[in-house]
């Protein structure tokens, strides 16, 4: 793999030059807001992201709440499993950074002396985002698409091939589906037993879930609660 690195007409370097020349040409305050996305922003962004999803699961959905919630877990889980898998593919593959073989990139951080196959950060985002995505499509897929801007900028700044951005979503992507039947096995009764403690409030809302009267019967009678409310 290394010598398809080295090889002028390889696509992928190619793709690499055509992306990062963007770097070149872009003013100042461009290059430092795309810098600063990819070191942090992104991250931060699917971090808040499933907590979000989190909250939003453990209120809304009732009785489903502690299932629901194991699953946002899980996508946590997936990111940090998906990232410890990597450590053994870039041993195995050892392929420079594109910096040090391609000198005249414009390199605006120093992504360090690991090898570059595959990406940590594309990995890592991804598996956070299909992890969501099994949840909720709606959260699933704003984190995927976190995860594809985050792959765009490591190329960008010239810390990574297009190759190591797309190995990395299949990376997370397979850890978070390949590995989510045994981890829900396992998280599932998990947050079901944590839901019946004093932390339940972080598993599942301590209001109950009033579900929309379906047309043609009537609705569910007040609560006390709703009474003293109405009063």
């Amino acid at each position: 793999m290394n010598e398809l690195a080295f090889d002028g007409q390889n696509p992928d370097v190619g793709l690499l030059y055509n992306i990062n020349d963007l770097a070149r040409n872009s003013p100042g305050w461009l290059d430092h807001t795309v810098e600063f996305l990819g070191e942090y922003g992104l991250i931060a962004a699917m971090a808040l992201l499933a907590l979000w999803s989190w909250w939003r699961v453990a209120r809304r959905q009732g009785d489903d709440a502690p299932s629901a919630v194991a699953g946002v877990l899980w996508s946590g889980l997936a990111a940090a499993i998906a990232v410890l898998l990597n450590i053994p593919v870039r041993g195995l593959v050892q392929r420079s950074r594109p910096y040090v073989d391609h000198p005249r990139l414009d390199l605006l951080i120093h992504g360090g002396s690991d090898f570059s196959f595959v990406s940590d950060r594309s990995a890592l985002t991804m598996a956070v985002g299909v992890g969501l995505f099994m949840v909720n499509r709606r959260a699933g897929l704003t984190g995927i698409a976190l995860a594809m801007l985050e792959g765009f900028t490591r190329v960008f700044v010239g810390v990574h091939y297009p190759t190591d951005v797309i190995g990395g979503f299949a990376l997370g992507t397979a850890t978070a589906l390949l590995l989510a039947p045994l981890a829900m096995l396992l998280l599932g009764p998990l947050m079901t037993a944590l839901g019946r403690t004093r932390a339940g409030a972080l598993v599942r809302s301590a209001k109950p879930v009033r579900k929309p009267a379906v047309r043609g019967e009537p609705y569910p009678e007040p609560t006390t609660c709703d009474k003293d409310l109405a009063a």
